[in-house]
């Protein structure tokens, strides 16, 4: 039987969530409903072309206590990435 090494990290996962076309409030219920149902330090790449989700998602995140690690805007299209604490 092999022993874990007990200073390893377990990898986390990483999950895209392609929110493109949905309107306030969708995206931030979408990501809300992902992230309860996901493990802690699972890792969402989000996209999203609802310039309202700029505001609704950090919103959120101060809301939930997870974190946004990342955010860029690419032409329309809104990228955040949020890790699950």
């Amino acid at each position: 039987m092999k022993r874990s090494d007990p200073h390893t990290v377990p990898s986390m996962t990483t999950t895209p969530l392609n929110l493109r076309g949905l309107k306030c409030p969708l995206p931030a219920l979408r990501v809300r409903k992902a992230l309860k149902g996901a493990l802690p330090g699972t890792l969402f790449v989000v996209e999203c072309t609802d310039p309202m989700a700029a505001i609704d998602i950090p919103n959120l995140m101060r809301e939930t206590g997870d974190a946004i690690e990342h955010s860029a805007t690419q032409g329309e299209i809104l990228v955040f990435h949020i890790r699950k604490g």
